[in-house]
C-alpha cells in the first residue's frame, strides 16, 4: 500500500469522527495542514526537460513511432524524487543474510496464496511443462515471491519510473553509465510496446524499476518472452494467470532452462577446500563434477554422476565469527544459473526454489 492510501483512510476516519460529534481539528492544525500543502513542491514533468524531449525525438524516429505522440507520453511522466534512491545498493558492510531474507518470502500467507494458484492453474501448470519444461513449483515461487501471486504488483506508474531512471539516475550508483542505458532501452520498449498494442502509456502501474504485472516483467522481457497462453487474442499479464504462467515458462526456456535438471544439490567441503577458486566464478557454472570435487566440493544426492557443470553457492548468514551464523552452500546447477536470470541474486533463486517446494508439499506434485 502507498502512503497515499494510508493518508486517504486517515482523512476518512478523521472525517467519521467529526460526524459522529468529535471534536473538529484546531485551527492551529487546521492552518499547518493548509501551509503543508500549499509548501508542496509541485510535480516535476519531463516535458520541461530539454534532454527528455531530444530523447523523445530521437526515439520515435529510430523506432518509426509518431513523435508527437512519443513527446506527449515521455513529457507527461513525472519525477519521483524516491525512485533513484531506491536504486541505491546497500551501504558497504552490510552482512547479507540468507535466513532473514528467506522469512520474508517463505512464509504462511505465500504459501496458503501458492496453494490456491497451484490448485486454481493445475492443468495450465502440467501444460506449461510440457511445452516448456519448467516445473510448475519453479513457476509458482516465481509467482509468489514476485507479486505473492498478483497481491502486491506495484503503485508507481510505469512511465514514470522509467523516465526517471532514464534521465535521473543516481550518478552514485558503481553502475550508474550501464544502468542508466538499460532503463533508457526500457522506456524505449516500453513506448512501442504501449503504442503496437494501443495500450495507453499512461495507465500501467509496477515497482519503482517498471515491472509490470503478476511476473513483474520488465518492459523488454515482456516483448521477448510473454505469450498469449489463454488464447484470448492478447497477452494480460496483471489478470490472466495463464498468460503468467506460459510466459514465465517461455522466459526460463528462453534462457536455456534444462528439463528434468535439478537446480543444486547438497555439497560436502573437505576440510582442504580450495574456496577462493570454488567461489571466484560466483554463480556462473563453471566446474564439472570431476572438478568440482578435486577442489574439494563433493555434490551430494547424485551430483557427482551430473553431466553439466557447477558452481558453489555461498548464501551468508550474517557474521559468519558470531558461533550459528556459517554460511549454507550448495551445488548450483545450469537451473540454478537460470533462476538467477530473472534476479541477479543466488538469494533470491532459492527463495524461489524452497517457496515452491514449500507449496507443492501443501497440494501434492
Amino acid at each position: 500500500m502507498t502512503d497515499f492510501t494510508a493518508f486517504n483512510r486517515r482523512d476518512v476516519l478523521a472525517t467519521l469522527c467529526i460526524a459522529a460529534g468529535a471534536l473538529p481539528a484546531s485551527a492551529g492544525a487546521q492552518n499547518r495542514s493548509r501551509r503543508q500543502r500549499a509548501e508542496r513542491a509541485p510535480d516535476i514533468v519531463y516535458a520541461e526537460r530539454a534532454e527528455a524531449m531530444r530523447f523523445a525525438d530521437d526515439l520515435a524516429a529510430r523506432r518509426g513511432l509518431p513523435a508527437d505522440w512519443v513527446r506527449s507520453a515521455i513529457g507527461q511522466a513525472v519525477y519521483l524524487p524516491n525512485v533513484p534512491r531506491l536504486m541505491l545498493p546497500p551501504a558497504r558492510g552490510t552482512a547479507k543474510n540468507w535466513r532473514v531474507y528467506r522469512s520474508r518470502f517463505i512464509d504462511p500467507v505465500r504459501i496458503r496464496a501458492g496453494a490456491r494458484f497451484w490448485e486454481r492453474n493445475r492443468t495450465t501448470l502440467a501444460r506449461a511443462q510440457a511445452e516448456f519444461g519448467v516445473p510448475p513449483e519453479i513457476i509458482v515461487g516465481i509467482v509468489g515471491v514476485e507479486t505473492i501471486y498478483g497481491q502486491n504488483m506495484g503503485s508507481f506508474r510505469v512511465i514514470d519510473a522509467l523516465a526517471t531512471l532514464t534521465f535521473d539516475f543516481p550518478p552514485q550508483h558503481p553502475r550508474a553509465q550501464a544502468r542508466q542505458a538499460f532503463f533508457q532501452d526500457e522506456l524505449e520498449q516500453f513506448l512501442s510496446l504501449s503504442y503496437r498494442t494501443g495500450m495507453d502509456p499512461l495507465q500501467p502501474v509496477g515497482s519503482y524499476a517498471g515491472a509490470m504485472g503478476m511476473p513483474q516483467f520488465m518492459p523488454s522481457s515482456w516483448v521477448k518472452y510473454a505469450v498469449d497462453y489463454d488464447g484470448d487474442g492478447r497477452i494480460d499479464l496483471w489478470n490472466s494467470e495463464a498468460d503468467v504462467i506460459g510466459s514465465v515458462a517461455n522466459y526460463f526456456k528462453g534462457y536455456g532452462w534444462q528439463p528434468g535438471v535439478p537446480t543444486h544439490y547438497g555439497v560436502r567441503l573437505a576440510p582442504e577446500a580450495q574456496m577462493d577458486a570454488l567461489l571466484a566464478p560466483d554463480i556462473l557454472p563453471s566446474f564439472s563434477a570431476d572438478s568440482f570435487a578435486a577442489k574439494g566440493a563433493v555434490p551430494l544426492g547424485g551430483g557427482l554422476s551430473h553431466p553439466l557443470k557447477f558452481a558453489l553457492i555461498e548464501l551468508q548468514n550474517g557474521d559468519p565469527n558470531v558461533p550459528g551464523n556459517e554460511p549454507v552452500y550448495v551445488a548450483g546447477t545450469e537451473n540454478f544459473y537460470v533462476i538467477t536470470r530473472y534476479n541477479w541474486s543466488s538469494y533470491y533463486a532459492m527463495a524461489v526454489i524452497e517457496l515452491g517446494r514449500e507449496v507443492m508439499a501443501v497440494v501434492g506434485p
